[in-house]
C-alpha cells in the first residue's frame, strides 16, 4: 500500500501527489491518502470519479480523513 501524507497541504497539491501513483494504482496497487483539509477531500473524490477509481474516506480524527483509493 502506498502511502500519501497530505496534512497542511492545500489543493491542488494532494491531487498533485496523487497522480503521481496513478499507474501504480491501475496495476493493482492501494493508497492511503491523509488529509486535514475538507478541500482536498472533495478534490481527491472528484478526481476519482473522473478516472474511474473507487474511494471512500473516513474521518478518523475531527478534521483528519484518510481517503483510500484504488482500481
Amino acid at each position: 500500500m502506498i502511502e500519501i501524507d497530505c496534512m497542511g497541504e492545500i489543493c491542488p497539491v494532494p491531487v498533485l501527489m496523487l497522480k503521481k501513483h496513478h499507474q501504480a494504482i491501475y496495476r493493482g496497487e492501494k493508497v492511503l491518502l491523509l488529509t486535514d483539509h475538507s478541500c482536498a477531500r472533495k478534490s481527491i473524490t472528484e478526481y476519482c470519479k473522473q478516472t474511474h477509481l473507487r474511494c471512500s474516506a473516513q474521518e478518523v480524527i475531527n478534521g483528519v480523513w484518510e481517503i483510500s483509493i484504488e482500481a
